[in-house]
């Protein structure tokens, strides 16, 4: 019997705790360093993921600031997920 996997609602219930937000506050948008810190990867690795187009990541730019939307960090989680089920 094979479990369904992980819905991006539930990454996001994650990615909030894991910021110390509550589950009802969860933010729409996330700054660089909280990306990495869910991702567990250092901030310079996501620079160079968005420079050399790496892994279909989608962020938001705006100047110099760079926003990941939970949502979008949410999806891009649950595609990544390999490995045996149960």
């Amino acid at each position: 019997m094979q479990t369904q996997p992980e819905t991006a609602t539930q990454i996001i219930a994650e990615i909030a705790a894991a910021l110390g937000y509550s589950p009802d506050a969860v933010p729409t948008q996330i700054n660089e360093a909280q990306a990495s810190a869910v991702l567990g990867v250092r901030p310079a690795t996501l620079c160079n993921w968005r420079c050399t187009g790496r892994y279909a990541l989608p962020y938001i730019k705006t100047g110099r600031l760079v926003r990941y939307r939970t949502r979008d960090l949410a999806e891009w989680i649950a595609r990544r997920r390999t490995g045996a089920e149960g």
